[in-house]
């Protein structure tokens, strides 16, 4: 009895471990919490955006790109700050308020795109700093 109690003990501390990492993570708590409520996120085979999130994406990428100030970089990733914090409100807000969460699927990858592209500036002021 005792080797099969630390293996069912193992199995729940590995479930609570993975809990809180989800629950820690802004995006991944929120795509728990759609795909909890019927709105699995999909991001592998659903990448529609709307098309002014995806030109600000293409702007973000040249400023990006073209660059290597790092004052400029820095601004950038200012804006993308405000622009991820303007999103997760708007997510809540769905989440929470609205109770929509078909329409928080649409933040919840843009939150994706978001985060992907935040890495992208700290990897070239990592680089430049380097």
């Amino acid at each position: 009895q005792g080797t099969a109690a630390q293996r069912v003990a193992m199995q729940w501390s590995v479930r609570i471990n993975e809990a809180h990492q989800r629950l820690r993570d802004p995006v991944r708590r929120a795509a728990y919490l759609c795909e909890l409520f019927g709105a699995p996120i999909e991001a592998e085979r659903n990448t529609a955006m709307p098309s002014d999130f995806l030109m600000q994406q293409m702007q973000w990428r040249e400023s990006l790109e073209d660059t290597d100030d790092v004052g400029a970089l820095e601004d950038l990733a200012d804006e993308v700050a405000a622009e991820r914090k303007r999103v997760q409100q708007s997510l809540g807000q769905l989440l929470d308020g609205a109770d929509d969460p078909q329409a928080a699927v649409g933040q919840v990858r843009a939150l994706m795109f978001i985060q992907r592209f935040r890495a992208d500036i700290d990897q070239r002021l990592a680089a430049l700093d380097a």
